[in-house]
Parts: C-alpha cells; sequence; structure tokens
C-alpha cells in the first residue's frame, strides 16, 4: 500500500507528482518542488493494544493473474512514447516465488493496442494508479488516470493477466480503491474533472458502477491527496482528504465508510497534512492515520526537514491520541536537515514526502515506509534516502527503525546529486513469504537519458528489510521507453 506541495523556484522541466493538486484540469500554485532542477512535485487516552495474532497470508490488492503473488504497477507518466512527449504509460511487473519477475513485464499506453485510443501530447496516462478487484471475478484490476478526459482507462484482469481495457470518461487526477459501504466489492474514490467522486462497485465490464456520489468539497479548498482505510473499526473504509489553496493548507478531513457508500460529513483528524496512509500500526482494531504534517500557511515546504504525524483511529474514527515523528526521534537514522528559503538549487530532507504500509516483520503489525527524497548523503546532495518505522502494540515508534540509500551497502547503484531515491514507496508481498517487500524508486535517476528513473525492490525478513537478493531495474530493462520517463513518479495503491 502506498501513497505527495507553493513553488519558491520551478526548473525549466518540471513534473507535478502523481497527486499533483488538481480539481478541475489546473494546478495549484502550491507544488512541492521536488527538486529544482528537475521535478516540481510530486508531496485522548491511548486505546487498549490488542496482541496480533500471527500473521496469515491474505490475497494481495495487486493480482492481476490471481497466482497469489502482488504484482508492482510502476508509473511513468511524463514518459516519451511513440515520439510523443508526456504521452505517459505504466509498468506491469509481476510477482513470483522468485520475487518481481523483471522478465516479463507489461508496458501498457495509449500506444498499446490493448487500451483504446492513441498517444497524444500532455495525457500524462499513468499519473494516478490503483488496484481492485472492481468486478468481482477474483482477479484484481488496474485503474490509469490521466489528465486528459481520453486518457483514462479500467484494465482488467485475468489469468492472463492484464488482458482487456475500457476506457474511462473525463480526466483522473487522483485515485485509490477500497470497500467504502462493507459489502465486499471494490470500490474507487476519484478525483476528477467532476469534482471528488465515490464510485461504487460492481463495476461492469463498460467502466459503469452501480453508484457514484460527489462529495461536497468547496473549490476554494481544493482537494490535494486521498487516502483510504476503516478507521472506525466498522467494517468499512473510510476516507481522508487533505485540502488547501495556494500557500493556506486545510486540516485534513475524515469522511466515515456508511452502508451506502462514503458520507456526505466529516470531521477533521485535527492537523494540516499532506499526503498519507491508513494502517492499524498498534493492532488495537482501528486504521490509523499516518501522513506528513505542515503548516497551516507554508510557502516553504519544499525546505522543510519534514514531519511525520500519527492520528490513531478510535470507534468515532479520529481520535486525539498522536504521534509526531521526525529524523530526531529517538531510533531514527540520521538527523532532520532543513534548506534556506533563498536556497534556489537544494531541497529540505522532506521525510515523510511519500509513505507506504505492510506488514515487513510478519509479526502482525504493519510498518510504514517513509521516503526521504530530499537527503544529502555526505556531500552528495539530494541523493534520497528511505527509513522504515516499526508498528508494535505501543504504535509507531522510531524503535528498531531501519534506513537505506544507495551508498548502503549491497543496494545496487550509487547515490548521486539529485537522484531522490525515496520519492515514491510501495510495500506488497511479490513473494508471497508472508512479509511485505518495498519497492522505492528514484524518478530523476539517469539512465541511457537524463530522468529516465529506477526501482529497487528489498526484500521483507523477520528482523525487517534487508539488502540480500535486491532486484533493481529501470525502464531499459523492463524494454519501455527511457527518455524523461521519470520511472517510479508513483505506484499503484
Amino acid at each position: 500500500m502506498n501513497d505527495r506541495r507553493v513553488q519558491p523556484h520551478l526548473p525549466e522541466t518540471s513534473v507535478p507528482s502523481r497527486t499533483s493538486r488538481r480539481t478541475s484540469g489546473r494546478t495549484s500554485r502550491r507544488t512541492v518542488a521536488l527538486c529544482a532542477a528537475a521535478v516540481a512535485a510530486l508531496l485522548a487516552s491511548p486505546l487498549a493494544a490488542v496482541a496480533p495474532a500471527a500473521a496469515a497470508t491474505k490475497a494481495p490488492i495487486a493480482d492481476f493473474n490471481g497466482d497469489g503473488y502482488a504484482d508492482l504497477v510502476i508509473n511513468a507518466p511524463y514518459a516519451t512514447v511513440a515520439g510523443t512527449a508526456n504521452a505517459g504509460y505504466v509498468s506491469v511487473v509481476y510477482g513470483s516465488s522468485a520475487g518481481a519477475d523483471t522478465a516479463h513485464p507489461q508496458n501498457l499506453s495509449l500506444a498499446t493496442s490493448l487500451i483504446p485510443g492513441e498517444a497524444s501530447a500532455s495525457h500524462n496516462f499513468g499519473m494516478a494508479t490503483a488496484a481492485r478487484d472492481l468486478d468481482g471475478d477474483g482477479y484484481s484490476d488496474l485503474v490509469v488516470g490521466g489528465y486528459n478526459k481520453e486518457s483514462s482507462a479500467i484494465l482488467w484482469g485475468s489469468a492472463a493477466g492484464l488482458s482487456k481495457a475500457t476506457t474511462l470518461a473525463g480526466a483522473v487526477y487522483d485515485v485509490v480503491g477500497g470497500d467504502f459501504n462493507g459489502d465486499g466489492k471494490g470500490d474507487l474514490a476519484v478525483k476528477s474533472s467532476e469534482g471528488l467522486q465515490i464510485r461504487l462497485g460492481p463495476f461492469s465490464r463498460s467502466g459503469v458502477p452501480a453508484d457514484t456520489s460527489t462529495l461536497p468539497v468547496d473549490e476554494r479548498q481544493e482537494t490535494w491527496d486521498i487516502a483510504a482505510g476503516d478507521m472506525n473499526g466498522d467494517g468499512k473504509d473510510d476516507l481522508v482528504t487533505t485540502h488547501g489553496f495556494e500557500e493556506r493548507s486545510y486540516k485534513s478531513r475524515w469522511w466515515p465508510g456508511t452502508s451506502t457508500g462514503v458520507s456526505s460529513t466529516y470531521k477533521t483528524t485535527g492537523y494540516y497534512t499532506v499526503g498519507g496512509v491508513i494502517a492499524d500500526v498498534d493492532q488495537d482494531g482501528y486504521g490509523d492515520y499516518v501522513s506528513r504534517e505542515v503548516e497551516a500557511v507554508s510557502e516553504t515546504m519544499s525546505y522543510e526537514a519534514g514531519t511525520v504525524r500519527v492520528v490513531y483511529g478510535s470507534s468515532l474514527g479520529p481520535s486525539t491520541r498522536t504521534k509526531k515523528i521526525t529524523q530526531d526521534t529517538a531510533g531514527v537514522p540520521g538527523a532532520g536537515e532543513s534548506a534556506p528559503i533563498t536556497d534556489e538549487q537544494y531541497d529540505g530532507d522532506q521525510f515523510g514526502y511519500s509513505l507506504a504500509a505492510g506488514d515487513v516483520t510478519g509479526d502482525g503489525y504493519p510498518d510504514i515506509a517513509v521516503g526521504v527524497p530530499g537527503e544529502d548523503i555526505g556531500s552528495i546532495k539530494d541523493a534520497g534516502s528511505v527509513v522504515l518505522l516499526k508498528g508494535s502494540a505501543s504504535g509507531l515508534t522510531g524503535s528498531g527503525a531501519q534506513a537505506f540509500n544507495q551508498s548502503t551497502s549491497g543496494v545496487p547503484g550509487a547515490s548521486e546529486t539529485l537522484d531522490h531515491f525515496g520519492a515514491s514507496v510501495t510495500l506488497a508481498d511479490v513473494n508471497t513469504n508472508n512479509r511485505a517487500d518495498l519497492t522505492v524508486s528514484a524518478p530523476t535517476e539517469d539512465g541511457t537519458y537524463q530522468n529516465s528513473g529506477a526501482a529497487w525492490v528489498f526484500r521483507g525478513s523477520k528482523a525487517g528489510l534487508t539488502t540480500t537478493n535486491i532486484t533493481s531495474f529501470g525502464p531499459a530493462a523492463l524494454g519501455a521507453p527511457e527518455k524523461e520517463a521519470f520511472f517510479g513518479v508513483g505506484f499503484a495503491r
């Protein structure tokens, strides 16, 4: 599961994240500058803890061929496809007993015969992706969003993998899957040209949901990010949204799931946040909202050291029990570093820029992967890193945290200026050993072309992440387009 802000300086080549703040086809000024050289970013009393039962294998959310192994979806929405800039594509890497099977990928774009339409400039196919079984046939399906009305589609899963596609009407700027009415059918929350919509399953093969509703969101308080999960323990996924306008942030909002879908009323989480995932990190039966905390009014987000805020769930949704974690928290490797706002070249660490949840150790507690794409490695500016925070009966802490970068022994590659390793992260069990594996990207890694991007898959183990048998690959290894791909700017959720 995975998961992204004022632009003090925009590069000549600027790329928004997959959660770009868009509600009606325009970009808010409040976009995080991921790097000044290449990318405008993307992103009460404690409850009694209950020890989890021994972790049990469960079907992965993204399993397009139904073989029990989690599959990976890597977004490359800015790639040049068939000679067309910013046409975009997604690469699907299937899981297997040996891990990520990079020898048999599917590269999907509007230039692919599988998908109706044609590659066009600035369609940005792959800007947002989500995986859920939408038609109830037992195979996960893939929703792919783009910035134009003809650049979004559903690809249907089958025993052979993704094999058919249906065009979705309207632009899809962001999308996340869930089960908002608790009926066991896959549902979608979609930030689209039609507003913030809840589309309930099952879906027909023409892409029509069983029901659609639109949440009442003030256009002066734009929706930035969306996250799904059950915070009140009622068996229905809830929606958490983040909001702002230009330099102004608003407190994130919790919209509870109900038997008819997502409620049209909300309460705030109490904090100003961006991005975020929902996972029950203390296994008390209530999902917890983990996100990046920001200021109410901020023009300096891309220069910040970064803060992760945990808002614990309860029977009433977001509770007053919270936790703040930074790189200065005991047990967390490294140190939080910001950058002067006058510095037009380099960013702060941006701890929490990307987040993902999954049980890496197999102990039953979800862990949280934290991307730190602005981390300096020695004198190498903005090389980037990733930190794993462990879940436990007491919640999320710095105890036992791990950190990795491209200069870590056993990690393929080398730390380079402006790589932004950690810009996107996701956790999924690709080899079905009951431990989530971490996939982390560096979308500004150079290959044959500048900013072609790359991804690394770290294996989960009883002790945490390991550098043994890391799989690393860029678009060239998958036979996918490389030119300005920014491969890995996002993963399916």
